[in-house]
């Protein structure tokens, strides 16, 4: 048999009416799916950065982190409207969520009942990563070459003796800053905690007032919400785009090769923050009674973004908006407890620093008492009620937590190259603690909804089924 077979082109087999017919069923997949079009932007991302990288020998250092600045634009632009519109979105979501309440009482229930619940849970996710860290013991898997090597390196030792050692004697000090002075110039430079003190001080004053002379305030405050929200509406059209980029310009950089050397560390951080993700979820069963996967599910969008962006100041909007519409907290809740939490409530990136904290002491081979230990603990609870919630931060509020125990600064060369992949985690995390403190705060604290939350409570609802409608895909039959 010498003749030749005549194939045809493989083209030609598909018939233009089925390519219609997918490209139908791609468009209603996505539909509606916020969560599903990052995610796609994140594997879109993952592979682009693992192939122009410079491991594959397909660009050189240079290009490589040069095509990974352009393709984070998007991502660099989209951060920057959501953390333009962050301290006005604050500052009113603050004042008229405490003013909804209407009533001192409720407010002082509110408020005592969620700091106390922020301090619980943050020293629980601390003993977490204690008791993971002594037990899994992840420093001493580091060869003593790589810890020979951070103690030489002045250049990390010069980058971090400037944030100094922690003084007991400072701390009257560390807390009359947290009362701004200049509120305009906390507004204007974003100094989230006193943002959020100041605004809980107006928000008390004009709760003690009389209606007619808090009305106008509010309404003005209101409006200033809304069109920070249509901002917020705007910028999550660029999220997709806005993650593919940030991912593939954050893989470009790392690569695979840096998170060899540390497996074990970065697996202790993951399983603490596996476990105090399954203690969330045991909370929202017990106290609330509710499904925790159709919970996840209902915040889906949020964790995407906020592991995407490492920036909980970033995903506050989205929270407040989620919290209101997709689990039905009311409006004086969510709008108090989100920003709050948000500046406060950093049980993920406390449980990090704990165990980070015990395992540069193991690299050093520092041995640490139970009074090192417990100043770890005090020192990382007063370090997260201030940390921003920024991309990065953690690992700066480390070097005052390693100073006050006496473990060298200069050992965060070792997990910087993996902290990336960490503080995108922990702050998925954190925006959950948040997200779950709206749900157990709207369970506990009880009160007359006002006439504008049960407007609002009408209008989510009718949300709801809009999503549920959009969740559904109707598959039209082919042609």
């Amino acid at each position: 048999m010498s003749g030749r077979y005549n194939l045809p082109d493989p083209l030609t087999l598909i018939h233009p009416r089925s390519l219609k017919n997918l490209n139908y069923h791609l468009q209603e997949l996505v539909k509606g799916r916020l969560w599903l079009k990052i995610l796609i932007g994140m594997m879109l991302g993952i592979v682009t950065g693992l192939v122009l990288g410079p491991s594959t020998g397909t660009l050189s250092q240079e290009m490589s982190y040069t095509i990974g600045e352009w393709l984070a634009l998007p991502g660099y632009l989209f951060l920057a409207m959501l953390q333009m519109i962050v301290v006005p979105l604050v500052f009113a979501s603050i004042i008229r969520g405490i003013a909804a309440g209407e009533d001192m009482e409720q407010l002082k229930k509110i408020g005592l009942r969620t700091v106390a619940y922020f301090l619980v849970t943050t020293a629980l996710a601390i003993l977490i990563g204690l008791t993971l860290a002594l037990t899994i013991n992840p420093g001493t898997y580091i060869s003593s070459e790589l810890v020979q090597g951070t103690m030489t390196s002045n250049a990390t030792q010069t980058d971090t003796s400037e944030f100094g050692s922690f003084d007991v004697a400072e701390l009257p000090g560390m807390i009359t800053t947290i009362v701004p002075t200049n509120p305009l110039g906390s507004l204007a430079t974003g100094q989230m905690l006193q943002v959020v003190i100041f605004s809980i001080i107006i928000g008390v004053a004009l709760v003690s007032m009389q209606p007619v002379q808090s009305k106008p305030l509010l309404e003005l405050l209101g409006s200033l919400q809304e069109v920070s929200m249509t901002v917020v509406r705007w910028s999550m059209l660029l999220a997709p785009i806005a993650v593919f980029g940030l991912i593939s310009k954050f893989t470009l950089n790392l690569g695979i090769d840096a998170l060899m050397g540390m497996l074990v560390y970065v697996g202790t951080v993951l399983l603490g923050l596996l476990l105090m993700l399954i203690v969330y979820m045991l909370v929202i069963i017990v106290v609330t009674r509710r499904n925790p996967l159709k919970f996840l599910r209902s915040i889906r969008d949020v964790l995407l973004l906020a592991f995407s962006t490492s920036s909980s100041a970033a995903v506050m909007p989205l929270s407040i908006k989620t919290a209101e519409e997709n689990i039905g907290v009311r409006p004086s809740i969510s709008q108090f407890v989100i920003p709050l939490g948000a500046t406060i409530n950093m049980n993920g990136t406390a449980l990090y620093q704990s165990i980070a904290a015990v395992f540069l002491a193991q690299a050093f081979g520092i041995e640490l008492g139970f009074g090192q230990l417990l100043l770890i603990m005090v020192t990382v609870v007063g370090a997260s009620i201030g940390t921003p919630s920024t991309p990065g931060v953690g690992i700066v509020i480390l070097a005052m937590i390693l100073n006050s125990v006496g473990i060298p600064t200069s050992g965060i060369a070792l997990i910087i190259g993996v902290d990336r992949i960490l503080d995108m985690s922990r702050t998925a995390v954190n925006v959950t603690g948040d997200l779950v403190t709206c749900v157990i705060m709207d369970k506990w604290v009880t009160g007359k909804k006002t006439a504008n939350e049960e407007f609002i409570e009408v209008a989510n609802q009718e949300a709801q089924r809009r999503v549920h409608d959009e969740d559904v895909i109707v598959i039209s039959p082919g042609e």
